[in-house]
């Protein structure tokens, strides 16, 4: 008998348990959209380089094309559809919505997801390739537009709206006490 290729998992999104059957070499990515219908993650170039898959595991970014499913059994896997409060809308989403932080707005859930764990990576002190001092009684850096732009650099957004995004990560940021 030929080992199987497939396997149950049980996969956490937004809060809620799914059980499936998923072939071993199916994405995170491919089980969110064709298996579960939550097609607000975007499949971009299938290739881990321009963010628009970017969801969230265990509050961590992680570019869902590059992760199999499998991979992601017993995480808190969160998407652009579970980052509201019912319909309150995550500060990020509200910074965005009122800066304009999006145009055809297909890299936007990505662009979201992956500003939300920036800011908390920051304020986690995390430094990033932009910071200057990187020892750990500098404290963190202020979240600059270098450092937003830096820590934003794996999401492309083809229309150009880079200004409107890093001014609402900014805004958001500073929502939550960060240091802008």
């Amino acid at each position: 008998m030929p080992p199987s290729t497939s396997s149950d998992l049980t996969l956490s999104v937004n809060g809620e348990k799914y059980t499936l059957t998923v072939d071993h070499r199916t994405t995170l990515l491919d089980a969110l959209r064709e298996r579960l219908d939550m097609t607000g993650t975007k499949k971009g170039c299938d290739q881990g380089q321009c963010g628009a898959c970017t969801v969230l595991v265990d509050g961590r970014r992680s570019v869902s094309c590059l992760q199999l499913a499998v991979a992601a059994e017993g995480r808190e896997i969160t998407t652009i559809e579970g980052v509201a409060e019912g319909e309150e809308l995550h500060p990020v989403q509200q910074a965005f919505l009122e800066l304009d932080g999006f145009q055809c707005g297909y890299c936007t859930p990505g662009q979201i997801c992956s500003a939300i764990a920036v800011i908390e990576e920051h304020a986690a002190g995390w430094p990033s390739a932009a910071t200057g001092d990187v020892r750990p009684e500098a404290g963190p850096p202020p979240l600059t537009p270098e450092e937003i732009r830096e820590r934003m650099s794996g999401n492309l957004c083809r229309c150009g709206a880079y200004v409107s995004i890093v001014q609402a990560v900014a805004r958001a940021a500073e929502a939550k006490g960060a240091v802008a």
